[in-house]
C-alpha cells in the first residue's frame, strides 16, 4: 500500500507514535523514527521493523528547535530523495490548574506540542510542493475538541493543531498535498498507564464504546491518511475517542 514511500514520524520511540512507525513500515514505507529521549528505544522501533522485513533509521531531533527540525528534513530528503508522509505524533504533558500552572510548563508544551507541528511541516513542505505530492498527518486529541480541567496547555496546543491543519490544507492542496489531522481519545499508552483506577473509571464513563482504545487503533487510521485510497480527503479532523466527542 505504502511501498517505497518515505515516512517521518515523530515521537516515535513509545506509545502512539511507535506503533505509526510499525505500521507504515509493515506497509511498505520507509520510516524515519524521530525521537528525542532515549536512543536505545528509538533503535528498538527499528530493530522490531528490521525484523518484521522492514525497513528503518532512528534520527534524534528537537521538532520543538526550528533548526534542529530544519537539519533532520534535510538530512531525509539528502539520504532518501524525497518526503512522501509526514506523522506529527510528538507531544509531552505538564498538567496543572490554569492558576497553578508555571509559564514554562505553558511555553514547553507550546513549543513541542504546536510549533514542533509547524516546524515539520514548514520544513517537509518545500520538498513535498516540489515533487507536486505528499501527506501529512498531525495528532491532535479529543482534548482539542472537548477541553479538558488542568490540561489548558495541553488542549490549547491541540487545538492549535486542529486550526494549523485546517490552514495548511487549504494552502498546499493545489500541488497535491493533503493535509488531515486525528484527534485520539483515551487509548492504552504509558501516558494514561500513570492514571488511577478512579481517573480511569471515571473517563470509561464518557466513552460511549465504555474502554479505552489502542495505539492500534490511531495506527490503523493513520495508514489509511497515509495511502492513496484517501487521496480525496484533506483538511479533516477524525476522532478516534470511542465517541467521546460525537
Amino acid at each position: 500500500m505504502l511501498k517505497d514511500k518515505i515516512a517521518l514520524v515523530t515521537g516515535a520511540s513509545r506509545g502512539i507514535g511507535r506503533e505509526i512507525a510499525i505500521s507504515l513500515a509493515a506497509n511498505g514505507a520507509l520510516v524515519v523514527v524521530n525521537y528525542s529521549g532515549s536512543e536505545a528505544r528509538a533503535e528498538e522501533v527499528v530493530k522490531e521493523i528490521e525484523n518484521n522485513g522492514g525497513r528503518a533509521a532512528a534520527y534524534k531531533c528537537n521538532v520543538g528547535s526550528f533548526e534542529e527540525t530544519e537539519k533532520m528534513l534535510q538530512h531525509i530528503i539528502k539520504e532518501y530523495g524525497s518526503i512522501d508522509i509526514l506523522v506529527n505524533n510528538a507531544g509531552i504533558t505538564r498538567d496543572n490548574l490554569i492558576m497553578k500552572m508555571k509559564e514554562a510548563d505553558f511555553d514547553e508544551v507550546i513549543e513541542i506540542n504546536l510549533k514542533g507541528t509547524f516546524n515539520c511541516i514548514k520544513h517537509a513542505a518545500r520538498q513535498m510542493l516540489k515533487q507536486r505530492s505528499g501527506k501529512i498527518i498531525n495528532i491532535s486529541s479529543v482534548s482539542g475538541v472537548l477541553g479538558n480541567a488542568g490540561q489548558a496547555n495541553y488542549c490549547a496546543s491541540k487545538a492549535g493543531i486542529i486550526g494549523l491543519t485546517k490552514s495548511t490544507a487549504r494552502e498546499l492542496a493545489s500541488r497535491g498535498i493533503t493535509v488531515n489531522a486525528v484527534a485520539p481519545g483515551f487509548i492504552q499508552t504509558e501516558m494514561t498507564d500513570v492514571l488511577s483506577e478512579e481517573v480511569k473509571e471515571k473517563a470509561t464513563e464518557q466513552i460511549p464504546l465504555k474502554r479505552f482504545g489502542s495505539t492500534k487503533d490511531i495506527a490503523e487510521i493513520v495508514c489509511f491518511l497515509s495511502s492513496d485510497k484517501a487521496g480525496y480527503i484533506t483538511g479533516q479532523v477524525i476522532s478516534v475517542d470511542g465517541g467521546m466527542a460525537m
